[in-house]
């Protein structure tokens, strides 16, 4: 796998699953210095992993930039070690934002041409001004192989992941406690919606903030905290990004009228629970 170096003091990023189950780990730098690092935290929900560099000195550090003013059509350049062949440079743009991946509900990704291959996990994604924009985390392929889609974290979402690893030792998230779906256009017409938006409830669970907030099944979801959800998938990042026990206003669509409730957002639950 590949990583970057965000702090002079020896911090690494890169990603869950290039660490995870490993019994030892040794970071190669660009030149040829060899050091051992251990795992401060990671968090499989977001696929990112916190390294420490035990013997720091004289480290590379990268420029950390916003994802949020990234642009689609933008050229964006990868760095990684594809197959083994460290320190490969591929470019590309980016294809869209805001991406939802199956079983990755939590990670707005952004979608990218660049040329991804096993090796290049947790590499550095960099704008133009040569700053960290994304962590190349995935890709989709029926080969194994580059087939021109390529999945990166935003580097606002990581930095969230990595205060949270650094200080409280795991990552809390925002939950609501809904199962949700896309509006079809059918749905829209019998909602009485101009066009297909929002996050329709198909379930309240039970002992769930939303429970507790009035929710019902049928609520097509439109605002969540003065923001428009415009399809099912924007709502997961942006209720895990909200902190726990603030109180929210959510617009919802019921019986042909819009309402206003109010939620306080409690913690997500870990995978086991809510299983």
């Amino acid at each position: 796998g590949s990583g970057f170096i965000v702090s002079a003091d020896g911090f690494v990023l890169t990603n869950a699953h290039v660490v995870k189950g490993a019994d030892e780990i040794i970071v190669r730098l660009s030149d040829r210095r060899e050091l051992e690092a251990k795992v401060i935290g990671f968090d499989e929900r977001s696929d990112i992993a916190v390294l420490k560099i035990e013997s720091a000195q004289d480290l590379p550090v990268v420029r950390v930039g916003s994802s949020r003013e990234l642009k689609v059509g933008e050229w964006v350049l990868a760095i990684g070690s594809p197959f083994g062949f460290d320190h490969s440079v591929t470019a590309g743009i980016v294809s869209a934002k805001g991406r939802s991946l199956p079983r990755e509900n939590y990670v707005p990704f952004i979608q990218t041409d660049v040329a991804i291959n096993p090796g290049n996990s947790g590499g550095p994604l960099f704008n133009l001004d040569g700053e960290v924009v994304g962590i190349n985390s995935q890709i989709y392929s029926r080969t194994g192989g580059f087939m021109g889609l390529s999945f990166a974290i935003p580097m606002d979402v990581a930095m969230d992941v990595v205060q949270q690893l650094k200080t409280k030792g795991k990552v809390v998230r925002g939950w609501l406690g809904v199962l949700i779906q896309d509006v079809t256009r059918e749905l829209a017409d019998s909602f009485g919606l101009e066009k297909p938006q929002g996050a329709l409830v198909a379930r309240v669970l039970p002992d769930s903030p939303a429970k507790a907030a009035g929710f019902e099944v049928g609520d097509v979801i439109l605002e969540f905290d003065g923001r428009q959800v415009h399809n099912s998938s924007q709502l997961p990042p942006m209720v895990g990004q909200t902190s726990v026990d603030r109180t929210v206003p959510v617009k919802v669509l019921r019986n042909g009228k819009t309402e206003k409730l109010r939620v306080t957002i409690g913690e997500l639950p870990s995978d086991d629970e809510l299983r």
